[in-house]
């Protein structure tokens, strides 16, 4: 009898589907990314500190939320989960045309939040159910292509409509986002069906990720790593502006090298590794990257000269990008290797949060070390890169063992049971 777990082998069409899904979002994602805090600012009158304040707790209840919802996507099917949740989003985002006070805008920000992190679970596990395991590592690889060829596309559309600065304009992207959303839905629904999972066993724990331990740690270690993405989009503009001579342009064309190379190259990075050994291998160089990026950027508090200073940047930020593709692709190895069938949703759900806790946590930290400490506080985040890469090896052997540890001992009870 067939596994109702295993990849559906009809689902051939499901990578190109799950792209054309990732690039409506991104498209849409995009131009909210570069508009929305200006709008809640300048046409509904919130101020910076309660925009911030309510994306942090909506972000925070999100993670939460997501862990549930990926549950959710496991014991009802991760197809119809990941729809629904599109079609939430998608109700998210056009309810923020409605908003005019702060409650409000805390509770749509945390069901996009929630809605969000519990459809990228979804989706994982819905990857998971139609796509081989040998092949999921490049599918995730080309979906991280995508999503960084939708975003730039969405910013320059988000750029648009800051430039005109009317309502409209504001009201435009909102609706544009939205619609990528249902346009998700509708490519989702079209993609053949992925079996529940079986219901866990008399004392088996609902949320059995929160009792795993050595997940956890990795899903720590995994939001370490991710402190590159506060690094690139807050500190390091705030660094160039405050601490270097370069011209301010140079901002914006380090972020596209970021992308470009990522849109170009994440494919072709992530080819080699097919297991947790090639995965933890490709973290554990990463860090140590990261590590000389850090160093390279610290350099550029000397007094070098513009173009110089041009340079080193631009040296930097391409180590920093052959990192990020190294810890890429290690990350989806792991968090998926390590994830056991019939618990995807969950478990990526919680391994995801590693994104909201880096994106909301990390600015606070890095602009501390960076632009206090200057100098030190770059060598200091290039050490916690190498020991976090480094560390990732025995997180991960410790999980091997706690699974087969536990195979073990589900034989021994099935044994006993039989006599």
């Amino acid at each position: 009898m067939a596994n109702p777990l295993s990849p559906v082998p009809q689902a051939a069409r499901a990578p190109r589907a799950l792209l054309v899904a990732q690039l409506s979002n991104a498209i849409g994602d995009g131009a909210f990314y570069v508009t929305s805090a200006l709008y809640f600012s300048e046409i509904v009158g919130l101020s910076a500190a309660r925009i911030g304040i309510g994306l942090t707790l909506a972000w925070a209840v999100g993670s939460v939320a997501g862990v549930w919802l990926g549950h959710l996507a496991d014991r009802r099917g991760p197809r119809s989960a990941a729809v629904l949740l599109a079609l939430a989003t998608a109700t998210a985002v056009a309810s923020f045309l409605l908003i005019r006070s702060f409650v409000p805008f805390l509770i749509a920000a945390a069901v996009y939040a929630a809605a969000q992190s519990g459809l990228a679970a979804a989706r994982q596990a819905l990857l998971a159910g139609l796509v081989e395991p040998s092949a999921r590592t490049e599918v995730l690889s080309r979906l991280q292509s995508t999503l960084n060829a939708g975003l730039a596309v969405g910013a320059g559309l988000g750029g648009l409509a800051l430039h005109a600065g009317t309502r409209t304009a504001y009201l435009s992207v909102f609706a544009l986002d939205a619609a990528g959303f249902l346009i998700c839905a509708l490519v989702l629904r079209g993609l053949p069906s992925v079996a529940p999972a079986p219901v866990p066993a008399a004392g088996e724990p609902r949320l059995a990720v929160l009792r795993d331990r050595p997940y956890a740690l990795l899903t720590l270690l995994n939001a370490l790593m991710l402190l590159r993405l506060p690094l690139l989009s807050l500190a390091l503009p705030l660094w160039i502006v405050q601490r270097t001579s370069a011209p301010g342009w140079i901002v914006s064309a380090l972020f596209v090298l970021n992308t470009g190379a990522v849109m170009l190259f994440q494919v072709r990075a992530a080819r080699k590794v097919t297991g947790l050994t090639e995965a933890t291998r490709a973290v554990g160089l990463a860090g140590a990257v990261m590590l000389v990026s850090c160093a390279v950027f610290a350099v550029t508090d000397a007094e070098l000269g513009p173009w110089t200073t041009v340079a080193v940047l631009a040296l930097g930020a391409a180590l920093q990008v052959v990192a990020e593709m190294r810890h890429s692709a290690g990350s989806w190895q792991i968090g998926f290797g390590l994830a056991p069938a019939g618990r995807i949703g969950q478990y990526q759900a919680f391994y995801g949060t590693g994104v909201p806790v880096a994106r909301t946590l990390g600015p606070l930290l890095v602009t501390a070390l960076l632009v206090t400490w200057g100098v030190p506080g770059w060598l200091l985040l290039g050490g916690i890169f190498l020991l976090t890469g480094a560390a990732t090896k025995p997180a991960v052997r410790w999980a091997e063992r706690s699974r087969a540890q536990a195979r073990a001992e589900h034989g021994a009870t099935e044994l006993a049971t039989a006599r």
